[in-house]
């Protein structure tokens, strides 16, 4: 009996030896696949240079880890603030500029323990639309938006501050987005001084301009022949000065609190369009300037009459001036759903387009057209003004903005006033100035 308990347990052992060494034969054979080697030699080299190269990758991932740490330190102490969320929205990481622009009182600065989506943490729709924006765009999104605080206690609500933000969005990996965001209550502090300070200085510069063209009027019958043309050219200089004096008056107006709304009434466009151009004829007559009309000879718009006569009177202005004499001024007016005249393409919008034949603009220029005091023509500056200003009929020079950098930014306005938007470009086939100008489809009265 011990006898066959020895050779069972023998027999055991030999089996488990059997077993391990087959066992201990398929790791050697998976691992020399791994390695892609059929000899042990070659195998063990491999191994010796994984040994010896996994020091430095230990390196690196200590500097990647050291970057990362420096980076989030800029990102806690930068000026602007930083969000990150992820694909469904919810808050991962801000900085405390971020926290404390949007209220959040995230009680943990960086990585947040538990994720809540954005809109909990923070009551802000433009926020969350520009985020949805970038992540369906692939593409950096740009956008501003007025901050409105909300009071957590309707029972005893408290005034929290309202300021302007710029919002930019950027897509990451795996659908997360990173929001940068920037106060512009400074910025708006700052235009807002300076359209105060703009418009105080026309309205003192208002009176004396007066003054000083009455008295040379006076003094126009009273010299001889010689010296007449020295008070034509100062009466010139000072209707210039009083039309850029009522451009900027025009414009506070327009951007500050006297603004009172548009004054809206049906318009025939047309009839609008042929009365800008009878006031800037004699204009037009000096160069031999025809003007050529194409569009319906009817269409009731609604729209502030008043101002956007101002808008035909500037773009028809500004169009004569560029263009080269005897030349012609096409102005096209393409209603709702009509195919326009630079495509095929059928347009949604009420379209007005103002041509002219001259250099168009050039590339530099082309960003800063609406801009205020901008003037792409450098033969506009005011030394040259005074070397050659030509001689207008009063009448005429009172009703239209003669170089003051400011018509197309008025024009801009007005638009944008009346929810539409305007363009410029260079036309393809004329080669000059192209102004597009589109207002809503809504706007058009059938």
């Amino acid at each position: 009996m011990v006898i066959f308990a020895y050779l069972l347990g023998l027999a055991t052992g030999v089996l488990l030896l059997i077993w391990q060494q087959r066992r201990q034969r398929r790791r050697e054979q998976r691992l020399m696949r791994t390695l892609k080697t059929t000899d042990w030699p070659t195998a063990l080299g491999q191994v010796e240079q994984l040994v010896q190269t996994q020091p430095q990758q230990q390196r690196q991932l200590r500097s990647l880890g050291t970057s990362r740490d420096t980076l989030e330190r800029i990102l806690q102490t930068a000026p602007i603030g930083y969000l990150q969320v992820d694909e469904e929205n919810q808050l991962i990481w801000c900085n405390e500029q971020a926290n404390r622009l949007l209220k959040m009182n995230q009680p943990l600065a960086g990585p947040v323990q538990r994720r809540r989506l954005l809109l909990e943490v923070a009551r802000s729709y433009e926020l969350d639309a520009l985020i949805e924006e970038a992540r369906e765009k692939q593409t950096c999104c740009q956008r501003e938006w007025m901050l409105y605080q909300i009071s957590p206690d309707p029972l005893h609500p408290k005034e929290e501050p309202t300021y302007p933000l710029r919002g930019y969005a950027l897509p990451l990996d795996n659908g997360e987005v990173g929001v940068f965001l920037e106060n512009r209550q400074e910025a708006a502090l700052l235009v807002q001084q300076r359209d105060r300070w703009t418009s105080d200085v026309a309205h003192e510069l208002k009176t004396p301009l007066t003054s000083i063209r009455l008295v040379a009027e006076t003094l126009q019958t009273r010299v001889d022949d010689g010296q007449r043309r020295w008070l034509d050219r100062l009466i010139n200089e000072t209707i210039r000065l009083s039309n850029l004096v009522e451009d900027l008056l025009n414009l506070s107006r327009l951007q500050g609190n006297q603004f009172q709304g548009l004054t809206l009434e049906p318009v025939d466009l047309p009839q609008l369009i042929q009365r800008a151009w009878v006031s800037l004829e004699p204009l037009a007559e000096v160069k031999g300037l025809s003007l050529t009309y194409d569009g319906p000879s009817h269409c009731l718009v609604n729209l502030d009459e008043t101002l956007f006569h101002r808008v035909l009177l500037n773009l028809i202005d500004n169009a004569i001036k560029h263009s080269p004499s005897r030349a012609t001024i096409f102005v096209h007016l393409t209603e709702p759903d009509c195919k326009t005249k630079s495509g095929d393409r059928p347009s949604d919008s009420l379209t007005l387009e103002v041509m002219d034949m001259g250099t168009g603009f050039s590339a530099k220029d082309l960003p800063h057209i609406f801009d205020r005091f901008y003037r792409a023509d450098p033969s506009r500056s005011r030394h040259d003004a005074l070397a050659d200003l030509p001689t207008v009929d009063p009448g005429v020079a009172t009703e239209v903005s003669r170089g003051t950098g400011l018509g197309l930014a008025i024009v801009s306005q007005i638009v944008e006033a009346h929810n539409g938007t305007i363009t410029a470009a260079n036309h393809p086939d004329l080669g000059g100035g192209w102004l597009q100008l589109q207002l809503p489809a809504t706007a058009q009265i059938n």
